[in-house]
C-alpha cells in the first residue's frame, strides 16, 4: 500500500513562511513525479507545484516567486518551501505521486495537511 505522509501545516500571518514535507516510499519516490495540490472551501482542487525525478520543476503562476519544491533523494522526501504567504494562499494541502505509464495514470494522495493565513 502507497503511502504519503505529510507534515508541515499550520496557521501562520500574512507575509509569513511555511514548509511542508511529504514522504514516502523509495519505490515511488525514484519512479513518480511528485507534486503539490491545494484545495481551497468551495473551489476545485489545483496543482500548486510538482518535481520530476530529475529534478525539473513546475510552479503555478499565482505562486511563481514565493513557493519552491525541492526533493531530498536520501530520505525520500519532497518540500514546498512557502514564502510571502497570503490569506488566498489559506488552503488544504495534498502531497500526489503520479506516473504514466503506457497510457495507464496512476494517482497516490496524502492525507491533506491545513495551511491557513490570517492575521
Amino acid at each position: 500500500q502507497v503511502q504519503l505522509v505529510e507534515s508541515g501545516g499550520g496557521l501562520v500571518q500574512p507575509g509569513g513562511s511555511l514548509r511542508l514535507s511529504c514522504a514516502t516510499s523509495r519505490s515511488i519516490f525514484s519512479t513518480y513525479v511528485m507534486g503539490w495540490y491545494r484545495q481551497a472551501p468551495g473551489k476545485q482542487r489545483e496543482l500548486v507545484a510538482a518535481i520530476t525525478s530529475a529534478g525539473s520543476t513546475n510552479l503555478a503562476d499565482s505562486v511563481k516567486g514565493r513557493f519552491t519544491i525541492s526533493r531530498d533523494n536520501a530520505k525520500n522526501t519532497v518540500y514546498l518551501q512557502m514564502n510571502s504567504l497570503k490569506p488566498e494562499d489559506t488552503a488544504v494541502y495534498y502531497c500526489n505521486a503520479h506516473r504514466t505509464i503506457i497510457m495507464q495514470t496512476f494517482d497516490y494522495w496524502g492525507q491533506g495537511t491545513q495551511v491557513t493565513v490570517s492575521s
